[in-house]
């Protein structure tokens, strides 16, 4: 399998790519191609253009959660030939606020339901033979039990936003597996082990994506590095919504390696 990242927080020096505070991979596994998260704007699109990436081949668009530095992007989505499968837990769909801001999904069902071919799930979705979409996470490490981001929007009005919707693909290999996440609000330990449970594999080889820790010191990051350190076995990419601190005290344990836009990784 072939990743390649198209947007994140940083990008490489002298490599003249564009950035924003978001998130968007373009994955390869055979044949098959998918896109996982928009990142915020149409930065995705131009970097996948510089980078010789054509996205109207996408098999799959696939959505770590509902926040709008993952999926706005969608609001630049071109209509193609066909229309590939669009993956995520349904509460993608939910009205989002922080700060008084709007943080949701940017575009309405209808206008999605005119480039996409719906795949809501809060179960696990096997996309193909090794790459599984994990839908809602269990939340079992006490450490991760974490404040509520912002609110959502339900029935009977606004309540706090746990982001329940919060999910992450997993690569199942002949070696281990390899997990990439979006932000990580349902936490990587959380993650982790659900990865292990719906694979039936527990050795996690790989991690790229946003960890959501901004502390180096953190009862959550120390117990974090802990983790890890038990269960991991091969390289760390944090990137997005990982700050330096929380990156030095991985770094000190752990196999950390930078992330920017551009960044080619085969699993």
């Amino acid at each position: 399998m072939k990743l390649i990242v198209l947007v994140d927080n940083n990008t490489y020096i002298d490599q003249y790519y564009l950035a924003e505070p978001a998130l968007s991979i373009y994955i390869e596994n055979g044949d098959r191609k998918y896109l996982f998260d928009t990142g915020y704007s149409d930065v995705y699109l131009k970097n996948a253009e510089k980078l010789g990436i054509d996205l109207e081949q996408l098999d799959a668009v696939i959505i770590s959660h509902g926040h709008n530095d993952h999926t706005g992007g969608l609001a630049f989505y071109p209509k193609t030939k066909h229309k590939p499968l669009l993956i995520a837990h349904p509460g993608i769909m939910e009205a989002k606020k922080a700060d008084c801001l709007s943080i949701s999904l940017p575009v309405s069902e209808a206008y999605l339901q005119e480039r996409f071919t719906f795949k809501l799930t809060r179960e696990p979705l096997w996309l193909d033979e090794q790459l599984v979409f994990l839908g809602e996470i269990p939340r079992v490490i006490d450490f991760e039990n974490k404040k509520p981001v912002g609110e959502h929007c339900l029935t009977d009005g606004w309540h706090d936003d746990y982001v329940l919707d919060d999910s992450a693909l997993v690569y199942k290999q002949k070696d281990g597996i390899y997990i990439i996440t979006g932000c990580s609000h349902a936490g990587i330990c959380n993650i982790a082990e659900y990865a292990k449970q719906v694979t039936g594999c527990s050795v996690i080889k790989g991690i790229i994506g946003g960890l959501h820790l901004f502390s180096g010191r953190s009862q959550q990051t120390l117990s974090t590095v802990d983790y890890l350190k038990k269960n991991f076995e091969g390289n760390i990419y944090p990137c997005h919504c990982t700050n330096l601190a929380a990156k030095f005290a991985l770094h000190a344990q752990l196999p950390v390696q930078e992330v920017g836009v551009g960044l080619t990784l085969e699993w």
